[in-house]
């Protein structure tokens, strides 16, 4: 199966902590049937300006599981490329 490439929105405090290296997962709904090997281009967005930095960073999923997770959501393990 191919991967597939997602754009998302991701707020300030998780996209610098996602380029610090403290956070190595993003939990969504699984609204878009991610798989591992999936690309997603986080596009970072201010909610107060509602309006993109320009900042943007692209990882590969790793790991998918919805142990524990609400409903329709799951937990991706990602990692830089």
């Amino acid at each position: 199966m191919e991967s597939k490439k997602h754009q998302l929105k991701i707020h300030p405090e998780y996209f610098q902590a996602i380029c610090e290296g403290e956070k190595t997962f993003e939990i969504r709904r699984n609204d878009r049937d991610y798989q591992v090997g999936d690309e997603l281009f986080l596009n970072e967005f201010d909610p107060e300006k509602q309006k993109y930095t320009g900042r943007r960073e692209k990882v590969i999923v790793s790991y998918i599981t919805d142990y524990a997770q609400v409903e329709d959501y799951i937990v991706m393990a990602i990692i830089f490329d």
